[in-house]
């Protein structure tokens, strides 16, 4: 699955994805750059 990065600007994949689930009760997947380590995240069906 990818994720927008801010840092660099570009789409990637995301590197250890965690499914989470928002206070409205729709499901978003979190994760990390895999090419800075910023904190990466995803809304919609995983």
């Amino acid at each position: 699955m990818q994720a927008y990065c801010f840092k660099c600007r570009s789409k990637v994949e995301i590197k250890n994805p965690q499914n989470v689930t928002l206070k409205n009760g729709r499901p978003a997947t979190r994760g990390v750059c895999p090419k800075c380590g910023t904190k990466v995240f995803r809304i919609g069906k995983s």
